[in-house]
């Protein structure tokens, strides 16, 4: 028993017998948990029971999603917690709430995600429910209509290069013209007709003319008309659609990575010599010039030669474009 006693403290030198028989032992176990004593886990306990939501939560919420509608319910969570409700405008798009709920519901309001241009603000009060935020956010949509039908109007009429897979809450679309030269614009959701703000894109050679129609017409603008119809008739440009045109028509692989799509990213930047033209990505240009010993700074512009008929390029680096 000797020997088998101090082999057992060799291996755990912590414990200690408690009779003279060696037969029961006590001490210490190390292990890699965090220590709780028995108050500490009742605590723990007594205060997740306290976060559940009573039961009179879920009949409450059974009871707002029979009034809403279960058939506009397109999730809800395990824990009753999270729920997604669709919502259709009037113009037939398809939009949806996600709502965030906590054991206090009704009485505390719940957080809600949604995918507008603008910020989603709601009234609520104790005696509010699921069917009056729902109607609060149909109105919000409503209130969104027309910019959502400008926009529509550009996606299908026109070739629109980024975004890729715009949202409901994006508010800019960059338009191809032509080769190598694109529109972009930013559209203000609470005045869609009116208008917006625009940046070509493209060699100065092409730009430039159509930078002076802009100028020189902008007194037409109507707002009456939608923006589509507006942009036309002051650029004095018919926009290409993805019926008459082939992608590869108006759109070129970056000339230094060889890509045309970088972190979702498509080439803004041209070579102004118009025998030239190439497309560069900003982030592969930028570094391109910085390497180039011949090249040199001024403010947030960088001159230097372009990778591929080795003519004056430049470059503004700074991250937003006026």
């Amino acid at each position: 028993m000797a020997t088998g006693f101090g082999s057992l403290l060799r291996e755990c030198p912590l414990l200690l017998p408690q009779n003279r028989e060696k037969s029961v032992y006590e001490g210490f176990v190390t292990a890699q948990v965090p220590k709780h004593s028995g108050r500490e886990l009742a605590l723990k306990n007594t205060e997740e029971l306290r976060a559940q939501p009573p039961p009179q939560y879920y009949s409450g919420l059974i009871g707002d999603i029979e009034n809403l509608g279960w058939n506009k319910v397109l999730f809800i969570d395990s824990a009753f917690s999270t729920i997604r409700l669709k919502a259709e405008d009037s113009s037939g798009r398809d939009h949806q709430i996600t709502l965030k709920l906590n054991s206090k519901y009704p009485r505390e309001q719940p957080d809600c995600l949604v995918d507008l241009p603008v910020q989603f603000s709601f009234s609520w009060t104790p005696q509010s429910s699921l069917l009056s935020i729902h109607s609060q956010f149909l109105a919000a949509l409503e209130s969104l209509k027309e910019f959502w039908d400008v926009l529509d109007e550009i996606d299908e009429k026109t070739w629109v290069l980024e975004p890729e897979k715009p949202t409901r809450s994006s508010t800019r679309r960059r338009i191809a013209i032509g080769s190598n030269i694109s529109l972009n614009i930013e559209i203000d959701p609470r005045h869609p007709t009116m208008l917006p703000e625009c940046y070509f894109l493209g060699a100065d050679h092409v730009v430039n003319p159509l930078k002076i129609k802009l100028n020189s017409n902008i007194h037409m603008w109507n707002p009456e008309n939608s923006l589509l119809k507006n942009l036309k008739e002051i650029l004095e440009v018919d926009f290409p659609s993805r019926e008459a045109l082939e992608k590869s028509d108006f759109s070129m692989d970056c000339g230094i990575c060889y890509a045309y799509r970088l972190d979702g990213v498509i080439p803004d930047q041209v070579c102004d010599d118009s025998h030239c033209g190439q497309s560069f990505h900003q982030v592969c240009l930028y570094e391109w010039l910085r390497g180039l010993p011949s090249s040199r700074q001024s403010f947030n512009v960088i001159f230097g030669e372009c990778p591929y008929c080795s003519k004056q390029i430049t470059l503004k680096i700074s991250t937003k474009k006026i």
